[in-house]
C-alpha cells in the first residue's frame, strides 16, 4: 500500500503544479510585501516592527486560505468527475487513498512555507523566521486535514470551505475567549457557557500558539516551543483522520 499512498500523493502534488497554485504564492508574496511596505510608510513608530507585523500576518492567512480552497476544489472536482469512483475500483484500500491524497496536500503545504518563511529572513534573524517557518508548516498541516475531512463528510465546496474557515478562526481565538469567559462573572449560563469553551478548547488546537507574529517582530521564539506545537499538530491529524476514515468507509460508492 506504501507504493500506492506515493502514486496518489505524487499525482496529487503534480495537480497542483499544473494549475499554477505555485504562481499564485509567488503572487500572494508579491502582494504583502507591497502591502506591507506602504503602511511601513504610513508609520509614525516601529515601521519596521509594523511591516513584519502586517506582512506576517497576510501571509499565514494567505497561504492557509488557498491551501484550504484548493484542496476543497480539487477534492470536489474529482468527487463530480466520478475520479474517486474509479480509483476505489482499483485494489487500493480506502485508508490508502486517504493518506495518499493527505500526505499530497501535506507535500504542498510545504511550498507556501518555505516561500514565506524564506520572506521572512529579510526582516527577521534567521532562528526566528526558521521557527516561524516550522510552526507555519505543522499549522498548515492541520488545515489540510481538518479540509480534506470537511470535504469528504461534506461534499460541496460552500459547506466545507465555511466550515474550515469557522475552524480555523475558532481555533485561533479559543484561548482568547476562555480568558473572557473565566474573568467576567456570572450565574449559571455563564458557567455553562465557560463549561462548553473549555471543551471545545480541549478538542481544538490553540493556534494562538502556532507561528507567532511576535517571533518575527521581537525575536521572543525559542526552540523549546516546538515540542508542544509537534504534539498538538500530531494528537489533531490522529483525530481528524480517525474521523475521516469512519466517514470514508461508511459511504456508498
Amino acid at each position: 500500500m506504501l507504493h500506492q499512498i506515493h502514486t496518489i500523493a505524487r499525482y496529487t502534488l503534480l495537480e497542483a503544479l499544473r494549475n499554477r497554485l505555485v504562481w499564485l504564492f509567488f503572487a500572494v508574496a508579491i502582494a504583502g510585501i507591497g502591502l506591507s511596505g506602504f503602511l511601513n510608510e504610513l508609520a509614525i513608530a516601529e515601521s519596521r516592527q509594523v511591516q513584519v507585523a502586517i506582512l506576517a500576518a497576510f501571509a499565514r492567512f494567505a497561504s492557509v486560505f488557498l491551501l484550504a480552497t484548493f484542496i476543497v476544489t480539487s477534492m470536489i472536482r474529482e468527487f463530480n468527475d466520478k475520479g474517486l469512483e474509479l480509483i476505489l475500483a482499483l485494489p487500493l484500500p480506502r485508508a490508502g487513498y486517504y493518506f495518499g491524497k493527505l500526505a499530497g496536500f501535506g507535500l504542498l503545504a510545504l511550498l507556501p512555507a518555505l516561500l514565506f518563511g524564506g520572506l521572512m529572513l529579510f526582516f527577521a534573524p534567521g532562528m526566528q523566521a526558521a521557527l516561524w517557518t516550522v510552526s507555519l508548516l505543522c499549522e498548515l498541516w492541520l488545515i489540510a486535514a481538518f479540509s480534506l475531512l470537511c470535504v469528504i463528510t461534506f461534499n460541496q465546496v460552500m459547506t466545507a470551505l465555511s466550515a474550515v474557515m469557522a475552524f480555523y478562526l475558532m481555533a485561533r481565538s479559543v484561548a482568547a475567549l476562555q480568558l473572557i469567559g473565566h474573568a467576567s462573572s456570572g450565574g449559571a449560563s455563564q458557567t455553562v457557557i465557560n463549561m462548553v469553551m473549555d471543551t471545545v478548547g480541549m478538542l481544538l488546537p490553540h493556534l494562538d500558539q502556532f507561528t507567532r507574529t511576535e517571533w518575527l517582530v521581537y525575536h521572543t521564539g525559542a526552540w523549546s516551543d516546538v515540542p508542544g506545537l509537534l504534539a498538538q499538530t500530531a494528537i489533531f491529524l490522529s483525530l481528524a483522520g480517525g474521523a475521516a476514515l469512519f466517514d470514508l468507509y461508511r459511504r456508498n460508492i
